[in-house]
């Protein structure tokens, strides 16, 4: 589990809790996504791919939640960042 300097400085602003949107993520809730992007997130659960979450914080900030191909390592950043 892993988080950028900007994620935690947007977390740190709206006082918002990242293990609530880990959570999120974990469980399939995939957040902001369009119903393409979510099916591949299903088919990715199978396929062994890349899984990727997208949430807004209190004030809008867009959080990325990404997990890799091999599940080594869950990141959760900004897009700018990416």
């Amino acid at each position: 589990m892993l988080a950028t300097p900007g994620a935690l400085t947007a977390f740190a602003g709206t006082h918002e809790d990242p293990l609530e949107f880990l959570e999120r993520h974990v469980s399939g809730d995939w957040g902001d996504l369009d119903d393409f992007d979510k099916a591949e997130n299903e088919r990715s659960l199978a396929d062994g791919c890349r899984i990727l979450s997208s949430y807004h914080l209190a004030d809008s900030t867009k959080i990325w939640i990404i997990t890799e191909a091999d599940r080594s390592a869950t990141t959760i950043l900004l897009p700018a960042e990416y």
